[in-house]
């Protein structure tokens, strides 16, 4: 039994196209729900990166509603691995669930490596992400970075050669 003060983690189905990805939420009442972007499939990526835990447990323990989730074809989700737009169809199908259950317009976004590439794309599509965090983003340009309308945080260890 859940105990209050708890937070409470929860599956979560992502309708894309006619297949379902499969998600993780956190329930919680401080705005902006966070959304976190996995690394891309092709670099291993899934909802299960220690990071992405890592963000969604201090997130939801902060109070914020929080969902991560598994592209097409990667661990439980219904499809095939896709790149790019299919990448890009997956985070706005994961955007609109995070948004319709958390009841509210905008949310901040949190991706991890090349998930970074596809954050930045929702960003430029949405004007309901108020806010980016990237976390050792890949292949990013700082060109790209410059062109960002709202906030941003970008995390980079030091020994991390992936910026320019």
């Amino acid at each position: 039994m859940v105990q209050k003060g708890q937070f409470l983690e929860r599956s979560t189905l992502i309708p894309v196209g006619a297949v379902v990805m499969e998600g993780t939420a956190h329930r919680g009442k401080r705005a902006p729900p966070l959304l976190i972007l996995p690394p891309r499939p092709d670099e291993g990526g899934g909802m299960d990166h220690v990071i992405a835990a890592e963000l969604a447990w201090a997130a939801a323990s902060a109070g914020f509603p929080t969902l991560r989730f598994n592209h097409r074809g990667v661990g439980a989700s219904q499809g095939t691995r896709g790149r790019d737009l299919a990448l890009l169809e997956d985070a706005e199908a994961a955007m609109r669930v995070l948004l319709e259950n958390a009841g509210t317009s905008a949310l901040a976004v949190a991706a991890l490596h090349g998930g970074a590439q596809v954050a930045l794309a929702l960003q430029a599509r949405f004007p309901s992400v108020g806010g980016l965090c990237l976390v050792a983003p890949a292949d990013v340009d700082a060109s790209v970075l410059a062109r960002v309308t709202c906030p941003l945080l970008v995390v980079q260890g030091e020994e991390d050669g992936r910026m320019p």
